[in-house]
């Protein structure tokens, strides 16, 4: 064993050991020479790294089973032998059986969290993980992680959630690792395999189940019946997908038919993430069940996929970036702001790992996945914008670092594994919209980052003459976004830019609103034409954004004007505010309100932010024409419409008050 360099007493006072030979182990050190203690070397160094759990747990297996050997010797013929707490590895012919260890619990939970924290099982078993597209170092060494329970009857207990029992599945080592489905599915099996292995023992069970506990197969009946489940899935697709298409619907539905959750743990945590935002964003009219049940289903449902999908960081996989994006949703529309950003936080530096901002990491994909990724990566780019103008936040995908392309534009029917299928002739592909959003949120993206470089080092002389040559480039490149958008995207205007008709005020028009709103929202047999038409909700947030972002340009151009030239031209500035208000107002009323309120809260966000912003303005220019006035007058008017929408969306009974067309409390 090699010595240790310094004395027991200077190692303990963690000072330089002095000798004056170094060479003679047996002379003392300076510093015991002058306190008169004696000069010891007897410390031995531990040895490095982790503790070899897997002799560990052998020596613990083989110890137990020497203790039930003995045990088996000790007993005698007619005596009842009894059951040794090491689970047995099952037979082909013997469905596997696990041995529960009742736990109390405080409090009630949901039923898919039943089964797992009333009981815990005292065997579990190791997986073999299948090689990873994504290499790190953890893919060398798993032990590390607690091993996952085996399945057996008890794993979906009729006692615990209700449900009907059924015969436990078998498996074969041989089989192939994926049915044929599989192989043409978005969503590769990274890490999951079902070949058991040696049963080993792990400690007494406590009140707290390991990490990796839920990672295990689950059914779509263990939440909610699956008809339900199935029904909220149309739902997305009918009123979600069209503004979030992050999903491959053909790949997507064909696993959810084939009972893909019940082998896939995190398909699972995908499917219960697409239930849990689609119930925060749909009519609950279109749900057959009371507010409190949609409530309670959308947080048993988020639940569930967060348990399983923090055991499953690594690898990353697509999946990962599109469950977080739809928790993101799910915690904006239920008002939790912080857990929303930490949820948005994940997608994005997924993301990153991934390498999904940079085009070259596309190579060698699946054109599915392909196109999943990008969809995906360009949702997250504009929410990242989103946040940024609204909440004042700073901006996390920037646009200099992006060279991911635009998605195909085409529909997923004709985007297979191995190849892109060309778009009929005349339909517009519904991608379409999320292409043209992002170049608008790519040009917010570009004045944000030089409003904040300027405002920590302000532009001057030539400077700021250039800097304003910029911005009067982005104004136009703002105006002329939607120009050359297609047929079914473009706006058929209501009335003339610059004319404002008196009907758009007033209280009989409020009341009208607000009663087709009251309709939407809790009236089942409502027409639905308008909401399920897809282009008519994405021109809603395609022009409203547009506006917002045309806005904020303007707004900073005046700023720079008035550094260059000392002060601005104050009815000017009134002028371009009345052109915006009338462009909001006439983009409003030009759509369905029932397809705005398909949008949701995200779009009521937007325009209060211009609106808001707007009515400051009116009151401190005095020189305002009257027209100025009554356009914001009217553009706060409809505030209100929008901000009924926005509180029809909320699934808490406490936050939900009563409201009518007139007097309704604004939402600051």
């Amino acid at each position: 064993m090699r010595q240790s360099q310094s004395c027991d007493a200077c190692r303990a006072r963690k000072v330089r050991c002095a000798r004056e030979n170094p060479d003679d182990p047996k002379q003392p050190c300076k510093h015991c020479v002058a306190l008169g203690i004696a000069c010891t070397y007897e410390y031995q160094p531990k040895k490095r790294g982790p503790p070899n759990l897997y002799l560990r747990r052998l020596q613990e297996a083989a110890a137990a089973q020497a203790a039930a050997h003995q045990e088996n010797g000790n007993s005698t013929n007619g005596s009842d032998v009894p059951q040794s707490p090491v689970s047995i590895t099952p037979s082909a012919t013997s469905p596997p059986q696990t041995s529960v260890s009742p736990i109390s619990q405080p409090t009630p939970v949901s039923s898919f969290l039943d089964p797992a924290l009333n009981s815990i099982p005292q065997s579990m078993h190791t997986t073999s993980l299948p090689p990873s597209r994504y290499p790190i170092a953890a893919d060398g060494f798993h032990s590390q992680y607690p091993p996952m329970p085996s399945m057996s009857a008890s794993s979906y207990n009729p006692s615990a959630n209700g449900l009907s029992s059924r015969p436990p599945q078998r498996h074969d080592d041989n089989q192939p690792f994926g049915s044929p489905a599989e192989q043409f599915s978005t969503y590769p099996l990274f890490n999951w395999s079902y070949k058991q292995h040696q049963s080993l023992p792990i400690p007494p069970p406590t009140v707290i189940p390991p990490l990796s506990y839920y990672y295990r197969p689950h059914r779509l009946e263990d939440v909610a019946p699956r008809d339900t489940i199935l029904l909220i899935i149309a739902l997305f697709f009918d009123f979600v997908y069209p503004l979030t298409p992050c999903v491959h619907k053909p790949s997507f539905m064909a696993d959810v038919h084939a009972h893909r959750e019940e082998r896939d743990p995190l398909f699972f945590a995908l499917v219960m993430s697409t239930v849990a935002s689609t119930l925060v964003q749909v009519p609950r009219s279109y749900l057959p069940m009371e507010r409190h049940a949609v409530r309670k289903l959308a947080q048993t449902c988020h639940e569930a996929s967060r348990h399983i999908t923090v055991a499953s960081y690594d690898p990353p996989t697509s999946m990962h970036v599109v469950i977080r994006y739809f928790d993101c949703v799910y915690h904006f529309c239920e008002g939790h702001d912080a857990t929303q950003h930490a949820a948005f936080g994940e997608a994005a530096h997924i993301a990153i790992t991934l390498r999904m901002h940079e085009e070259s990491s596309y190579e060698g994909l699946e054109l599915i996945e392909c196109e999943v990724r990008r969809r995906t990566f360009w949702l997250l780019f504009g929410a990242d914008k989103s946040m940024s103008i609204l909440l004042g936040r700073p901006i996390c995908l920037r646009d200099e670092d992006t060279t991911c392309n635009f998605p195909r534009e085409l529909d997923d029917e004709y985007i297979t594994p191995s190849a892109y299928l060309p778009q009929p002739h005349g339909k517009t592909a519904l991608v379409s919209g999320l292409n043209y959003i992002s170049r608008i949120f790519a040009l917010l993206g570009e004045i944000l980052v030089r409003i904040r470089v300027d405002k920590r080092s302000p532009p001057q002389g030539q400077f700021l003459t250039a800097r304003l040559e910029e911005v009067q480039a982005l104004h136009s490149r703002i105006v002329a976004a939607l120009a050359h958008a297609p047929e079914p995207l473009r706006l058929k205007q209501a009335h003339p830019q610059a004319h404002i008709p008196p009907e758009y005020g007033g209280p009989g028009f409020r009341q009208a609103t607000f009663a087709e709103v009251k309709d939407f929202f809790d009236n089942p047999n409502a027409s639905r034409a308008n909401a399920l038409n897809p282009f008519l909700v994405m021109q809603a947030n395609l022009y409203v954004t547009q506006q917002l972002v045309r806005f904020v340009i303007e707004q900073y151009r005046d700023e720079l004007v008035t550094s260059l030239q000392g002060a601005v031209d104050e009815s000017r500035v009134a002028e371009d505010r009345e052109v915006v208000a009338s462009e909001l107002l006439n983009i409003l009323h030009s759509i369905p309100i029932q397809s705005i309120a398909t949008n949701g809260p995200s779009l009521v966000h937007k325009v209060r932010f211009v609106a808001s912003t707007l009515l400051d303005a009116v009151k401190k220019a005095e020189t305002a024409p009257q027209s100025a006035a009554r356009a914001h007058a009217y553009l706060w008017d409809f505030l209100s419409i929008l901000s009924e929408i926005e509180r029809n969306y909320l699934l808490d009974d406490d936050r939900d008050g009563t409201s009518s067309a007139d007097g309704m409390p604004l939402v600051s």
